[in-house]
């Protein structure tokens, strides 16, 4: 079983049988994340951040889970000079790297971005995969981007989907933005990755407050998939996944 608790933003605390795996942390404003770990004592730490912007990345991570065992898992475009350089593991990932020794899993794959940094693959013992988007998306405006923005930015976007949909026939669980600031086309970069994707467990983040459009999965998961879709509104919500 994995339970997936939402912190805020596009943060969350992923417990797996083997460890606590923590997404952009970004704030925990209900304190969850102590609490999971406390539930879970024996359990490695795993911090993963996709990129350096402030809302996916806060260095308040570095002294979470002191007492723990924990493993930082960094993209390169994250300044060395702010990790700390003892008492921690840090494996740094671009668009590409592939590595087999993070404590409970099987490996992590870090795919492209269409902003800054990367996007996560992480294989569990089982061989079952869980998936961060970080800041990968279809950006774009369609209400201001002209039309060669628009088409650019699909092009970019779907050439990293389908890289993705070619190395990984199925993904248990996705964590993925559904960003309303986006206008009309808010959940365009969703309904893509879902049609080349085949996601279990959907999980829409980075809805910046307006979380009544990302949960209205009518509007932009495409009819006939059995994908699950959650909607962990509220800082603190959490879901078993079996």
């Amino acid at each position: 079983m994995i339970t997936v608790t939402y912190l805020d933003h596009s943060g969350f605390a992923v417990t797996t049988p083997q460890a606590v795996m923590v997404f952009d942390y970004y704030k925990d404003p209900n304190r969850k994340l102590e609490k999971v770990l406390k539930d879970n004592p024996s359990k490695d730490v795993v911090f993963f951040v996709s990129h350096h912007h402030p809302d996916h990345f806060n260095t308040s991570i570095f002294e979470l889970a002191q007492e723990r065992k924990r493993t930082y898992v960094l993209s390169n475009d994250i300044f060395s000079k702010i990790v700390p350089k003892k008492g921690i593991s840090v494996a740094w990932m671009s668009a590409g790297d592939v590595i087999d020794q993070i404590p409970g899993t099987k490996e992590v794959r870090a795919f492209g971005s269409t902003d800054a940094g990367v996007s996560y693959a992480i294989t569990l013992p089982d061989g079952e995969v869980i998936f961060h988007a970080g800041d990968l998306n279809d950006w774009h405006w369609s209400e201001e981007s002209t039309k060669r923005e628009i088409e650019e930015a699909e092009a970019k976007f779907k050439t990293i989907v389908n890289r993705i949909a070619e190395a990984i026939p199925e993904i248990k669980i996705a964590m993925f933005p559904v960003d309303a600031r986006m206008g009309a086309d808010f959940a365009k970069g969703a309904e893509i990755f879902l049609e080349k994707v085949k996601v279990d467990n959907f999980f829409p983040m980075h809805f910046w407050g307006e979380p009544q459009k990302a949960c209205d999965f009518s509007s932009y998961v495409p009819a006939g998939l059995a994908t699950k879709c959650y909607c962990l509104d509220k800082p603190g919500f959490s879901v078993e996944i079996r």
